[in-house]
């Protein structure tokens, strides 16, 4: 669906619109990988441990390679029968093979699904029931195990394991479908071509499938112009026209890691290095060293925390104060370049000496050393962790958008950035607030809607092409955007006081020991929180200060760590109103994961997951609190 200019869009952002649409009129994707697969033919494009050969320590394809590995598995599909529109499903880790799948059922004029790794069977079932794909592309046993009810109607399973490949004609390892569609493309030499010609810019170029925190999952169209005009825009309203080495490590069923690791390297190029198990994220960061990197919020709150449980522990009071006092400087030096700062020669030459002496060793032992773009998106970025990495020398670009906006409608950039917002609307968009302060969307990255869900599409975008977000917000004299929460979690007490959970869980997450934070008050009479241990700061520190324990559930049982748990309760409630104070709450004996059920894959939390396991918990906390005033 092609975006229309209406009288009411202002000039300048219909002249954006108009250039970034007439950069990408008429393109698909097939079009963008092949003038960067000409004009970067031998440069490196992708990157992964998987499988590497002996002596080597990752394994990487040149853009040429990429582009004729996808071209092999377009005519592998065609020749399987699949047919143009249809769908191919993807369950994988970030890997290699998971972006050449995902070109190739481009390349075969079909439509590309990423499906998270951490979905249920049932939920499984349910999309592949709701978008009935031609072929699905799995990892290994787990991903067949999860798709075990819902492949009777798949006419080919592609395994990327061969040794877990099933031995039936059905399914077929990831290395024997490659030579099938060189084959394939040898005797039918112009059937790549003919896919070409029948595929639209306004055709799907993915369907994306939310984690389901509210039910089951909804289907995301995002169409080849859609994606084009959003990596066109990110990358403009970020600064990166020029080719990066990045890290690949959120999942691809997620909107921001497909533009900025499928989507965004298809136009620029670039090198990307795909991380399968986020676990090692930090340590990649580390070979790496990455020229841009994007972090979900939860991402730099480990970094924060794993740096302040080291400078806690650091015995020597001198190194302490170097730490402290650069990083003051760095923060400065940061601030001074927000909109409405100033830059002066003292800040600039205090951050110098700070960057020689400390926090250059910093960035360099955490690999953002090179890093020249950093970003952050998903869920708000905290406003004490964003300084935290200011002190660094860190500039976080925050950035706001949904999967059902293509990714990012407002960003922070090298063009203007203020902490603690979500910046300003990109090239092209309109962004505003509605009456009750929700964020409302429009312009070309919207999506035509959910697959087979008219209902939900009519409840997302209005008569006048508007997207109701669901998220309240704030905007301020500059035209930067801040988040406040979604409107759907926002606390009502019975006192009748709206309260935003973000804001309080952000203030108690500031300490090291704690991993997550849920606030619960809706329809009573004050909040209370649970909260969990952070799995790895926290052991860090117990060892740190002698505490002898068996495991995280130990832990958290005892006292010098509950002592702390309720130190970050007293210090998040003396920087709260009295309505939004916390006036009880518990320490969980285990953490919150995406497989546990509590975590969005994104690590975003699912309020009713954790409502509907911990109820009883809730209950407690309010009759023991309750008994006791």
């Amino acid at each position: 669906m092609t975006d229309v200019l209406t009288d009411s869009v202002h000039p300048t952002v219909a002249a954006d619109r108009a250039r970034i649409q007439e950069a990408v009129a008429g393109r698909t994707l097939i079009d963008a990988l092949a003038d960067t697969a000409t004009a970067h033919a031998d440069e490196p494009a992708y990157s992964d441990k998987h499988d590497v050969a002996e002596g080597e320590s990752w394994r990487t394809l040149t853009w040429a390679q990429t582009r004729e590995a996808a071209l092999d598995i377009a005519a592998a599909l065609v020749g399987a029968g699949v047919g143009v529109g249809d769908t191919v499903a993807i369950m994988a880790t970030n890997r290699i093979e998971h972006m050449v799948g995902d070109m190739g059922a481009v390349h075969a004029a079909a439509t590309p699904m990423s499906i998270y790794n951490t979905l249920s069977p049932e939920q499984v079932a349910f999309i592949a029931g709701e978008s009935t794909p031609s072929a699905v592309i799995l990892e290994g046993p787990d991903q067949l195990e999860r798709w075990r009810d819902a492949l009777d109607a798949v006419g080919t399973v592609v395994v990327l394991d061969a040794a877990s490949t099933p031995d039936d004609e059905r399914h077929v390892s990831w290395a024997d479908f490659l030579a099938r569609g060189a084959a394939y493309r040898r005797e039918h030499p112009d059937v790549l071509e003919e896919r070409h010609r029948a595929l639209d810019p306004d055709a799907p170029a993915t369907i994306l499938y939310t984690s389901g925190t509210t039910g089951n999952p909804k289907g995301v169209v995002l169409t080849h112009h859609n994606v084009l005009y959003e990596a066109l825009s990110t990358l403009e309203a970020a600064g990166l026209g020029e080719p990066q080495r990045q890290v690949s490590y959120l999942p691809l069923a997620h909107i921001a890691e497909r533009i900025l690791g499928l989507y965004g390297p298809q136009v620029t190029s670039g090198h990307v290095h795909l991380v399968g198990d986020p676990a090692q994220l930090l340590a990649t960061l580390g070979e790496v060293h990455p020229t841009a990197f994007f972090g979900v919020p939860r991402v730099w709150e480990k970094i924060k925390t794993g740096l302040s449980a080291k400078l806690a522990a650091d015995p020597n009071p001198d190194n302490v104060k170097l730490v402290q006092d650069s990083m003051a400087a760095g923060l400065a030096w940061v601030q001074a370049q927000e909109v409405g700062g100033e830059m002066t020669p003292e800040i600039e030459a205090a951050y110098q000496q700070a960057e020689e002496s400390i926090l250059g060793f910093l960035k360099l032992l955490l690999g953002l050393d090179q890093v020249t773009w950093a970003g952050s998106a998903a869920a708000p970025m905290p406003l004490e962790v964003a300084k935290f990495m200011a002190g660094l020398g860190l500039k976080v670009y925050d950035v706001y958008g949904m999967t059902e906006t293509c990714g990012a409608v407002t960003a922070n950039g090298p063009g203007g950035f203020r902490l603690g917002t979500v910046g300003r609307a990109t090239p092209g968009m309109e962004v505003r607030l509605g009456e009750d302060n929700e964020v409302l969307v429009r312009g070309p990255v919207v999506t035509p809607g959910y697959h087979r869900q008219e209902q939900a599409t009519r409840n997302l975008i209005d008569a006048d092409g508007w997207v109701h977000t669901g998220d309240i917000g704030t905007l301020d004299e500059d035209g930067f955007f801040a988040i406040v929460d979604r409107k759907k979690e926002l606390i009502i007490t019975s006192a009748g006081k709206n309260i935003a959970p973000s804001n309080i869980e952000n203030y108690l997450k500031e300490s090291p020991v704690v991993g997550h934070a849920m606030a619960v008050g809706d329809n009573r009479p004050y909040v209370v929180a649970i909260l969990t241990l952070d799995g790895e700061v926290a052991p860090a520190i117990a060892q740190a200060r002698g505490i002898e324990f068996t495991d995280l559930a130990d832990l958290s049982a005892h006292p010098e760590i509950r002592a702390m748990a309720q130190d970050a309760v007293d210090k998040a409630n003396a920087r709260l109103s009295r309505p939004e104070q916390v006036k009880a709450w518990e320490l969980l004996p285990a953490e919150w994961t995406a497989e546990s059920e509590e975590l969005t894959p994104t690590l975003k939390l699912k309020r009713r997951v954790v409502n509907r396991k911990y109820a009883d918990v809730v209950e407690r906390l309010y009759a023991a609190h309750e008994d006791g005033a």
